[in-house]
């Protein structure tokens, strides 16, 4: 090999391994971004209240992760339990109910005809460049004409529609259901529902659990929306709950240690979920990529 192949060889080398160091860097640095926060979370809810605001914060003495759980629960009569079932009744059964609702619209989107389907659709799409805030008054208006203020359902009911998760649905529709399918389930005998049901739900499995999870998380970290509607604790989700304490603490300071306890313990049910049905979101974010 002559000295130039080797010289252009290593020239062209050196920005490649260039590139991959700074994407590595990159991503290391992203890590880094994410987990630290977490990592500080993980070793305050097991320090106690002094060692909170002791500069032996990062130490290994100090540990109290039993007591700051029985405190958590404990406080306040037991609220904390309280949240958390509501976050969880909030968030599954809504993320749940408002999953199918999307990916059925966004079905009927896909296969149907009907007049002014793309302007109904552009509204949906300018919907989602609405900010949830800026419907907070609105919705809060409609609560009080149906007498639902500081109810479950003035909470419950706005996080079943999301024009996201529509857009989404239609999206996975094109992807997963062919026309052709659908016209064979009709020779059959099928009708539409059954159509629906039997088939084409069936194949929109990943897209399902896709919109699911990102239900499930806009919900889980609702906050101003039952900050407007509800006024009675025993109904708070846990982001509202925490919040409430968090604003106590700086008057008393045994808030503290449940708080961040609280907020520990808050990230568990995203990351269960998200780590059970991974399988099925990654192949539903790929949906129509390749035919």
């Amino acid at each position: 090999m002559s000295a130039s192949t080797v010289s252009r060889t290593a020239s062209s080398l050196r920005p490649r391994l260039l590139g991959r160091s700074v994407v590595n860097l990159v991503v290391l640095v992203s890590v880094l971004y994410t987990l630290l926060p977490v990592l500080w979370l993980v070793l305050a809810a097991a320090k106690d209240r002094d060692a909170l605001f002791s500069s032996s914060f990062l130490s290994l003495t100090d540990f109290s992760f039993v007591q700051n759980m029985k405190d958590l629960f404990a406080m306040d009569g037991g609220l904390y339990g309280r949240w958390y079932g509501n976050s969880l009744l909030y968030a599954v059964v809504g993320a749940a109910l408002g999953a199918l609702i999307s990916i059925a619209c966004g079905y009927a989107f896909d296969k149907y005809r009907f007049a002014h389907k793309e302007k109904l659709f552009g509204l949906v799409l300018a919907a989602v460049m609405v900010p949830q805030t800026v419907l907070a008054l609105p919705l809060y208006l409609m609560a009080s004409g149906a007498g639902l203020v500081n109810t479950f359902w003035a909470v419950f009911i706005p996080v079943l529609f999301n024009p996201f998760g529509v857009y989404l649905g239609r999206i996975f529709s094109q992807g997963y259901v062919p026309d052709e399918v659908l016209e064979a389930a009709r020779m059959d005998g099928a009708g539409e529902l059954a159509a629906y049901f039997r088939v084409a739900l069936r194949m929109l499995g990943p897209g399902l659990v896709t919109v699911f999870l990102f239900q499930l998380t806009a919900i889980w970290n609702n906050f101003f929306l039952p900050m407007v509607m509800l006024s009675d604790q025993d109904l708070y989700p846990v982001s509202l709950g925490l919040y409430s304490w968090n604003s106590a603490a700086s008057v008393s300071p045994e808030y503290y240690p449940v708080v961040i306890m609280g907020s520990l313990l808050a990230v568990l049910p995203l990351i269960l979920a998200f780590a059970l049905l991974q399988r099925f979101w990654r192949s539903g974010l790929t949906a129509g990529a390749v035919k």
